[in-house]
Order: structure tokens, then C-alpha cells, then sequence
């Protein structure tokens, strides 16, 4: 289909010309006014967003359960219906995709900032470019800055992409291109949605549970001030209660702890993910470039700054497990196939 529209900018904004292919590294193929085809199904969830939302069912079934009896009181109280908070509730994860909420989640929840006009000028090209070799339709996403002065990306909700001003300023096109076409594959990937929507129906959950955990911490110390065994005898009928309510339920209460590096081990494969769908979109040798270039700064600084016994800390096991982006070399590792169909190596 034939596509000429930009994504949504203030109207002072205007839309910039193409650059001249000459004049940066980077190579487009759809200059404005060309054809370009889009595909039928723009955006999907791959296994790592089902798994997501699959290991957060016990928190959103947590967050029901709150919600359920927060309504309850209420209707007792007011004699509103219960059902009523909670079907609105159960209905509020739509907003993310509703267009106002997502800015209203841009500007005051994540800290960003729609472009200047020069910032615009810049991206507009690279993000067509991008979007037009993945055949979505580019006029769908919003882009947005953020004020730092660190190199970083990320999707969020149903259509934000966000890229930090320094690598607006700092980034050659190519490489900016390849970062835009990482964080698109979070969007077709679901991954975004999935992240956003686990976070909002478990936020009820863990709002009570950390307000519980606080209140039981709160009353031991206050309990020893006034008598030591008065507190053992109180952590002994928790410690107590928490034995038989895992001995009732046959221990499931103990997978949970195991969700936190399950979802650490999805969100690694999500980024794998984002990888690869930037190198089919022929990013993969610039990936490849960024990823040994931050691996060299990263030893460079380590060698300066971090004692060997720190930095053995910093890269321990339980770091690695938690972590949520893999390490650059397995990064680098994952795109060796993408770089060989095109005679490189990284």
C-alpha cells in the first residue's frame, strides 16, 4: 500500500526532507512518497509475552482478591456494587493503548519529552527507514525523548518508543536506526503491552503485600522494645502459620520464589529477541559494532576503577540470574548467524 504519513507531532513541528544517503551511514531504501508495504498483522506476542503474562497470574489473582474485597467494603459501606469497581478495574488495562493515557504515562510516569523540532528533523528519517523494512505502518508509534545523558532506548505501553537525547545527539544514523529497529521488535513482539499490563494488574498485590510486610516488621520492633521474648514468641507463630499455610497449599507458596528469575530469564529472551528482529532488517553488523565497542569501554573502565574482588561481586551468579538483559557476549553470540549469511564476523 502506498504510505506517506508520519507519526503524530506537535504542528510546529515540521516534517524534514530525506536526507541525502551520502551524507550519513546510514542506507535508506524508502525515501518519502515511494511504495511501501506494510504488513497484514502489525504487531503480535511471541512466547516470551504469553510467559510473562503467564507467571504474573499469581499476582493478578492476588490483585483480584484485593480488589474483590476493597469492593466488597465499599458496598457494604456505600452499597455501590461490588462488581462495579471491579469489572472497571478489570477493564482499565485498555488504557494501554489508549492514545491520551499513553502521554499522559510518557510525560509523567516515565519522564519524557516530545521532540524539538531539530530532534525531529533528525529521527523522522531513520525512524521511517525503519519502519518502512519491517512493514509496519510507522505512523502507529510516537517517538519520544529523554533527557540523559546516558545511551539508551526502550518501547512501553502500545505505541511509545523512547530514546534517550544523548544518543539522538551522539549516535551515527546507522546505529540510531539499529536501536529504533531493536525497540520496534519489543512492539511486534508484545513485549511492551505484556510488560505494562503484568505490571498494572499485579500493582493492587503488591501494594497489600508490601504493606502488610511493613506492618508485621513494624510490630516486631515495637514488640522488642517493650519484650525480647514477646517478639520470639511473635516471630515463632508467623514463622508457624507460614509452615502450615505452605504444608495446606503443598507447597506451591514456594514456586513464587522462583517467578522473579523465570521472568528475569523471559525478559532476557525478549531482548535476544528484539536483536534478531533488528538484524533481519540488515542491522546486525551495526549491532555487532555497538555491543564490542561498549564490551571494550566496559573493560577499560573495570580496569581503572573496580578492584578484581568487587567486580567478581558485580558479575556473581544471583546477579546473573536476576538480570534482565543478557551479557554482551551472549548478545554477540546470537547475531554470529546474521552476520555470516552476510560474510562477517564480529
Amino acid at each position: 500500500m502506498d504510505s506517506t504519513r508520519h507519526p503524530e507531532y506537535p504542528p510546529h513541528a515540521p516534517l524534514p526532507a530525506q536526507t541525502d544517503p551520502g551524507l550519513d551511514d546510514l542506507e535508506y531504501h524508502h525515501a518519502p512518497g515511494t511504495r511501501v508495504f506494510h504488513r497484514a498483522r502489525q504487531r503480535g506476542a511471541d512466547v516470551t509475552a504469553w510467559g510473562r503474562l503467564a507467571l504474573q497470574m499469581p499476582g493478578f489473582l492476588l490483585s483480584l482478591g484485593v480488589v474483590v474485597l476493597v469492593a466488597l467494603l465499599v458496598d457494604a459501606w456505600v452499597g455501590l456494587p461490588y462488581w462495579l469497581p471491579t469489572a472497571l478495574w478489570l477493564a482499565s488495562g485498555t488504557l494501554a493503548f489508549h492514545r491520551p493515557s499513553e502521554r499522559f504515562l510518557a510525560r509523567h510516569l516515565l519522564g519524557l519529552q516530545r521532540p524539538l523540532p531539530h530532534e525531529l528533523a533528525h529521527l523522522t528519517p531513520v525512524w521511517r527507514e525503519v519502519s518502512a523494512r519491517a512493514g509496519i505502518d510507522g505512523s502507529r508509534y510516537e517517538l519520544w525523548i529523554e533527557d540523559s545523558p546516558q545511551l539508551n532506548a526502550y518501547a512501553a505501553a502500545g505505541h511509545i518508543v523512547g530514546v534517550t537525547r544523548h544518543a539522538v545527539e551522539k549516535l551515527p544514523k546507522s546505529q540510531l536506526a539499529a536501536v529504533l529497529a531493536h525497540e520496534l521488535g519489543h512492539h511486534t513482539g508484545g513485549h511492551a503491552w505484556a510488560g505494562l499490563l503484568g505490571w498494572w494488574y499485579g500493582l493492587p498485590g503488591r501494594i497489600t503485600w508490601r504493606t502488610l510486610a511493613h506492618a508485621v516488621v513494624r510490630t516486631i520492633r515495637l514488640t522488642m522494645r517493650h519484650s525480647l521474648p514477646g517478639a520470639a514468641l511473635l516471630v515463632l507463630a508467623l514463622g508457624l502459620l507460614a509452615c502450615l499455610t505452605v504444608k495446606a497449599t503443598y507447597g506451591l507458596p514456594l514456586l513464587l520464589l522462583l517467578v522473579p528469575c523465570l521472568m528475569a530469564a523471559l525478559a532476557r529472551r525478549a531482548e535476544l529477541r528484539a536483536d534478531a528482529h533488528a538484524a533481519v532488517l540488515g542491522f546486525a553488523p551495526v549491532l555487532a559494532a555497538m555491543l564490542l565497542d561498549v564490551m571494550a569501554r566496559d573493560e577499560r573502565r573495570a580496569e581503572l576503577t573496580a578492584p578484581p574482588r568487587y567486580a567478581f561481586a558485580r558479575s556473581g551468579p544471583l546477579v546473573r540470574l536476576l538480570a534482565t538483559h543478557p551479557d554482551h557476549r551472549t548478545r554477540l553470540h546470537h547475531l554470529e548467524p546474521y552476520l555470516r549469511s552476510r560474510g562477517q564476523t564480529p
